[in-house]
């Protein structure tokens, strides 16, 4: 895979993992709790991942939501401090 190819299923996956648990980073960005950099940090982070299909099933098994990320994410903190309203 490209590294290109890498940084956006990566980006997607981040996006994706977010949204499942509730997160909106857009959101969090314009309110001031994520910048730019935290979601750079927070894809590459991601393409550190030994197995990102694991993470794909988890998305696809819990697509309706789920109340917190899978604790082997490597985003899980970040996630867990963004859904609880704080700072990424």
């Amino acid at each position: 895979m490209t590294e290109n190819a890498t940084l956006k299923r990566h980006a997607a996956l981040v996006d994706n993992m977010a949204a499942a648990v509730g997160v909106d980073l857009e959101q969090k960005t314009m309110e001031g709790h994520l910048d730019p950099d935290g979601i750079a940090e927070a894809v590459l982070r991601c393409t550190g991942c030994p197995d990102p299909k694991a993470c794909e099933s988890w998305l696809a098994e819990n697509a309706a939501g789920a109340g917190r990320p899978p604790h082997w994410c490597r985003n899980a903190r970040m996630l867990d401090r963004l859904a609880a309203g704080g700072h990424g």
